[in-house]
């Protein structure tokens, strides 16, 4: 899901994927639904790409949209509340206890707080992948079984 949202370097927003041919891609901004082309000279990144610092191991962005989500019950964030509040870093702590504090900087606390709302705008209510997991056989009676009923 988070791989066909995409964020281009100097565009505000976020973009979708529409369409692709050859080295251009065709995008939707996610708020206006304007469509244009992207060149290849653009830097283009899918969210789902995107990983953040903690102390442990990095988290996929995708983790901190739905903690997010979860503990705010699907409603937006007032990011500007939040700048003239307790802070990004100490708001985003409440989401993500161990997140590298040297590394993490407020700019990105704050695009990431407003890339939340955008999705959330746009309906999106779930930001992981759920594993697909296949039944497979385990012995050789359940394959001769599976391979009778075909």
């Amino acid at each position: 899901m988070l791989r066909e949202i995409l964020a281009i370097t100097g565009k505000p927003g976020l973009f979708k994927i529409v369409s692709h041919s050859g080295k251009t891609l065709i995008v939707e901004e996610l708020s206006s639904g304007k469509r244009f082309p992207v060149s290849p000279r653009e830097r283009v990144v899918a969210l789902g790409d995107i990983a953040m610092y903690t102390e442990s191991e990095d988290k996929p962005l995708g983790e901190i949209l739905d903690t997010i989500y979860t503990k705010e019950n699907g409603k937006k964030l007032d990011v500007k509340e939040i700048i003239s509040g307790d802070g990004l870093k100490a708001k985003f702590e409440e989401y993500i206890p161990d997140f590298d504090k040297e590394r993490v900087h407020d700019s990105d606390v704050k695009k990431l707080f407003t890339w939340y709302n955008l999705l959330v705008d746009n309906g999106f209510t779930k930001f992981t992948e759920e594993e697909k997991t296949e039944e497979t056989p385990t012995d050789a009676s359940e394959i001769e079984e599976s391979e009778s009923k075909k």
